[in-house]
C-alpha cells in the first residue's frame, strides 16, 4: 500500500516554499522607473527585470503600453503601476501602497520631448502655456516623486536617485542654436533641483546624480541621426555607472559613460 502524506504536511509544504520565494524576492535589489512604457524607460524596466531585479514600473497611461504589458507577462518580478508625475494625488497614492518598500534605485526618467510647432520656433511665436507643461512633467514632477520616496530610498542598501537629464540642459553642451526653448529650460530646471537636492540628500546617505543617455536611437527620426546610439546600448552603459555610483559621485551631472558633463 502506498504511503499517502497527510494533507496538512502538503499545506506546510506549499507554506515554506511560498516564504522561501518571498525571501528571495526580498532580497533582491528593488528599482522603481517612472516613464517605463517605452524608450529608454522601458529598456531600463526590461533590463533591470532580466537582471533579477524587483521592477515598479510607471506609466501615464498603462493600458496603452503594449510592450510593457507584455514584459510583465514574462517576467514575476515587474510590476506596472499608473503613474503621472504631474498629479501629485498619484504620487502620494503611489507612495503610500509602496510605503514600507525599500527603493535601492529611484529612476526619474518620465519627460515631455521637444515637439513641434514650438521645438523650433523663434520667440515671437513661442507658448508659454505650453512651457508650463515642460516645467510641470521635466522639472516639478520628477522632484515631487523624489520628495515622495525619498525615505523608500533611505531605508534601503543602495540609496541611489538618477535624473535622466539632457545635454539640453547644460549651457556649453546644448545645441548653440535658438531651438527648443522650453525643453532646455526645463532640463536645466531638473539639473538645479537635483544638485540642489544633492547637498541635502548626503546627509541622509543618498548619493544623488544627473545623467545625459546620449543621442539615443528611441525613434526613427533620432535613428538616422549621426552618432546616434541604440537605446539598449545607451541603458546598459548607464547602467554600469550607476552600479559604480559612491557617495563622491553626489551632485555631479555625467553621461552614459561616466564623464563629467559641463554645465
Amino acid at each position: 500500500m502506498r504511503f499517502k502524506r497527510p494533507f496538512w504536511f502538503l499545506l506546510a509544504a506549499l507554506s515554506y516554499i511560498a516564504s522561501a520565494t518571498y525571501a528571495i524576492a526580498a532580497e533582491s535589489p528593488t528599482v522603481l522607473i517612472t516613464g517605463a512604457n517605452r524608450g529608454i524607460g522601458f529598456e531600463f524596466a526590461r533590463q533591470y527585470s532580466q537582471a533579477g531585479w524587483q521592477v515598479i514600473a510607471t506609466a501615464r497611461n498603462p493600458e496603452l503600453a503594449a510592450e510593457l504589458q507584455a514584459l510583465a507577462v514574462k517576467s514575476t518580478s515587474l510590476s506596472i503601476e499608473q503613474l503621472d508625475v504631474t498629479v501629485a494625488e498619484q504620487i502620494a497614492a503611489l507612495a503610500a501602497k509602496y510605503a514600507k518598500v525599500p527603493i535601492d534605485l529611484l529612476l526619474l526618467n518620465a519627460a515631455k520631448g521637444p515637439q513641434q510647432p514650438t521645438a523650433t520656433a523663434p520667440l515671437k511665436r513661442q507658448d508659454f502655456e505650453v512651457a508650463a507643461s515642460y516645467f510641470a512633467t521635466n522639472a516639478i514632477g520628477p522632484m515631487r516623486v523624489a520628495q515622495a520616496f525619498m525615505e523608500n530610498v533611505k531605508q534601503s542598501e543602495a540609496k541611489r536617485v538618477v535624473a535622466i537629464s539632457s545635454d539640453s540642459g547644460s549651457f556649453e553642451a546644448g545645441s548653440q542654436l535658438p531651438i527648443l526653448y522650453h525643453y532646455k529650460a526645463s532640463k536645466a530646471a531638473l539639473n538645479m533641483y537635483v544638485r540642489t537636492l544633492s547637498f541635502e540628500a548626503r546627509k541622509r546617505g543618498v548619493t544623488v546624480v544627473m545623467l545625459h543617455p546620449g543621442l539615443v536611437a528611441t525613434n526613427p527620426d533620432t535613428a538616422r541621426l549621426p552618432g546616434a546610439i541604440p537605446t539598449a546600448d545607451s541603458v546598459r552603459q548607464m547602467r554600469t555607472v550607476i552600479d559604480v555610483l559612491t557617495a563622491a559621485d553626489n551632485g555631479r551631472f555625467i553621461d552614459y559613460r561616466g564623464v563629467a558633463m559641463p554645465w
